[in-house]
């Protein structure tokens, strides 16, 4: 998983009045690191004047320093410009100038969020991520937000640059020539014997654990984390028939009704106390009609297919099937880890295996599910 390898590599910042954590962090990932890590793009997340100081200092003609330091260290072309830089905005959609009030904070978190996921999403990159710059706030909503998306071949820093230059207006970078500069206690220093250390951040990835609506889909920074800290939880089961969908964990999921009536039928039995079952369990296809008959009605035509299918009981393949399309359902929809916990899951008696839910009975109940609170879902295969 070393980011070095992939063919798109990113560095996202946040930056408020300091554009150097930029070129800093580029050089100490290009330059001082062993691989190095050459972005193949740079992006920015900051308030209004954020960007416009990261244009003046950085895009410009001249100082240039982006620019600057390419040359200096002969680094291939990374894509950089204005169209890389994103301006957080407040809820009336206006650029924010600065980060002060609770309501600016929250569009902040659902913009940084939304940013790693967009950056998440592409397989093929590798996400560098510097809290380095901008308010406490914008940092630490960049470091949970990656807690959140993060894979393993993502990586949190904070640059760290020697005295005196730190907080110093004129210092970009180390140069690899003499560059003498007036500190902030007005003092001179070369810029070549300045020192830029990049300190990983370790953090705990939960990707695995969110919906893959969350994934796939804008989300605000609450509604993430909330998913999240309901795969933590202890597991819930709710079965709505009538509604053709159930919640597990917090997260409501439509099933077509021949996946939703195998699943049914496997919380029925696990609810009553009763053992796995397999395809020749006694019974199972009059149970597995009786879940259909209350989803689809008696006036059915998928009913009627159902019936005719069953005629002669389930076999193997029947069984086989619809575990694994409800199973293949659920995870698609809610993400391996938060899944595991509800899935159809086999006995491991081998030869004769059987399969069931593993829930505590208490933990599963058929209810009517709040219709405003399912977000659309997974649709499977009929009868």
């Amino acid at each position: 998983m070393d980011p070095s390898t992939y063919p798109r590599r990113i560095l996202l910042a946040v930056t408020g009045l300091s554009p150097q954590i930029v070129t800093e962090t580029l050089y100490a990932l290009a330059v001082e690191r062993v691989p190095p890590f050459v972005p193949t793009e740079v992006h920015l997340l900051t308030t209004a004047e954020g960007a416009e100081r990261a244009c003046l200092s950085l895009l410009s003609d001249d100082p240039g320093w982006f620019g600057r330091l390419r040359r200096d260290y002969a680094l291939p072309p990374i894509a950089f410009g204005p169209e890389y830089i994103q301006v957080l905005r407040d809820a009336g959609g206006r650029e924010l100038d600065d980060i002060r009030t609770l309501s600016d904070n929250e569009r902040a978190a659902d913009g940084i969020t939304e940013r790693v996921r967009t950056l998440t999403d592409d397989p093929e990159s590798a996400l560098h991520v510097s809290i380095a710059g901008g308010r406490k706030t914008m940092g630490y909503y960049l470091g949970y937000a990656l807690s959140l998306f993060g894979r393993p071949q993502d990586r949190l820093s904070h640059v760290l640059v020697s005295e005196p230059f730190e907080s110093s207006w004129d210092f970009f970078y180390p140069t690899p020539y003499e560059r003498v500069i007036a500190t902030r206690n007005d003092k001179l220093a070369d810029t070549a014997h300045a020192q830029v250390t990049l300190a990983e951040i370790p953090f705990v990835r939960l990707r695995e654990g969110l919906p893959e609506r969350l994934l796939k889909g804008q989300s605000t920074f609450g509604e993430t984390v909330a998913a999240a800290q309901r795969a933590l939880e202890p597991p819930d089961l709710v079965v709505d028939l009538a509604g053709q969908r159930i919640r597990a964990g917090g997260e409501p999921v439509t099933l077509a009704p021949a996946q939703l009536a195998f699943y049914s039928l496997m919380a029925r039995r696990r609810q009553k106390g009763l053992h796995a079952a397999r395809f020749d369990t006694d019974g199972l296809a009059a149970q597995y009609l009786h879940e259909y008959r209350q989803i689809a009605g008696e006036m059915s035509g998928e009913l009627e297919r159902a019936e005719t299918a069953l005629a002669k009981g389930m076999t193997q393949d029947d069984f086989d099937q619809r575990k694994s399309r409800t199973n293949g359902a659920l995870e698609q929809a809610l993400g391996h880890q938060l899944a595991a916990a509800y899935l159809i899951q086999g006995d491991g008696a081998r030869p004769r295996t059987r399969y069931g839910l593993r829930l505590d009975p208490e933990a599963i109940r058929y209810a009517p599910i709040d219709a405003e609170a399912a977000p659309g879902a997974q649709p499977g295969e009929s009868a």
